[in-house]
């Protein structure tokens, strides 16, 4: 008696029109899926499916060879990371053995299936202490765990090589998974003030926002490191003090240094990502932090 083959629904669908999202229930991947393409610039059904620790431990380099070799995609999008960035200075092997190692273990598999791989990084790859704005060129110097992990990640996809591309982002937010807006909204909201730091400055960006890019540069044939931030910048106080005021809210919004809020974690002063290549390479720019911020807040 012979065994047919379990009939599976994707078997009509061409192998090289899958997409897989790894770290799919993150903030970032849950964007990734809500806003896929259903079809490439061909008209070719794109068929998207995601992944997270549950189904594969990027940590672990055989299973994640094994699970890509098996899902067979034309491309994959990691944004499998560990982002808790205070987390990461008492949990340094956790840190590079996810952020680094694990990029490196996605990238080798991808490579070796012929999947192109957009692989998700950081500004905390800089120091902070470059006057004008950071671009892909600059010579990274992390100044904590969580960017040390990371800069070892992009180098690591790197050397795999094949048909890689980096997007560093900043500063992201969401409707899921924990980040500063959410926070701010939530204090915002029981107390009639609050200190926000004004010596820490960087570019808020929307996950909604950088999901769409990345779904642009994702099936492109463009290579190499990208930034990708709403455009402009401001402090986390001035950040602060625009959300209370979009949502309404009557709270006072004070300012502070970072010497009052000692964290684990040294964070860069001031990086703010040029996203000139970007817009050179795609011929659209992302709108302003303000603009998506006040989306975001509105429902949008």
């Amino acid at each position: 008696m012979h065994h047919a083959r379990p009939h599976r629904s994707d078997d009509s669908i061409e192998a090289n029109s899958r997409v897989l999202i790894l770290g799919a229930s993150g903030m970032l991947g849950r964007e990734l899926l809500r806003l896929a393409p259903t079809e490439d610039e061909l008209g070719r059904p794109i068929n998207v499916g995601g992944a997270d620790i549950q189904e594969v431990d990027i940590t672990d380099a055989e299973a994640v060879h094994r699970y890509v070799a098996h899902i067979a995609p034309r491309v994959v999008i990691n944004c499998a990371a560990y982002t808790d960035v205070d987390g990461c200075e008492s949990n340094r092997e956790k840190a590079f053995a996810v952020n680094g190692a694990g990029a490196g273990h996605v990238a080798a598999a991808a490579r070796a299936c012929g999947a192109r791989l957009l692989h998700i990084s950081t500004d905390f790859v800089f120091d902070g202490e470059k006057e004008e704005p950071y671009v892909e060129e600059d010579i990274p110097r992390p100044i904590n765990v969580y960017g040390e992990s990371k800069l070892e990640g992009e180098r690591r996809v790197q050397d795999v090589g094949g048909d890689w591309i980096i997007v560093r982002t900043a500063w992201l937010y969401g409707r899921h998974g924990k980040n500063f807006v959410d926070t701010i909204l939530r204090l915002a909201r029981t107390r009639t003030e609050i200190s926000v730091v004004t010596d820490i400055i960087g570019c808020p960006t929307s996950a909604a926002d950088l999901a769409a890019v990345i779904w642009h540069l994702a099936l492109s044939p463009l290579r190499g490191i990208y930034h990708a931030v709403n455009q402009g910048s401001c402090s986390r106080f001035e950040q602060a003090r625009e959300i209370v005021r979009l949502a309404g809210l009557a709270c006072e919004v004070r300012a502070t240094t970072s010497d009052a809020f000692p964290l684990p974690a040294r964070r860069p002063a001031c990086v703010i990502l040029s996203t000139e290549k970007l817009q050179a390479a795609t011929g659209q720019a992302m709108r302003s932090w303000r603009a998506a911020l006040a989306a975001y807040l509105g429902g949008g």
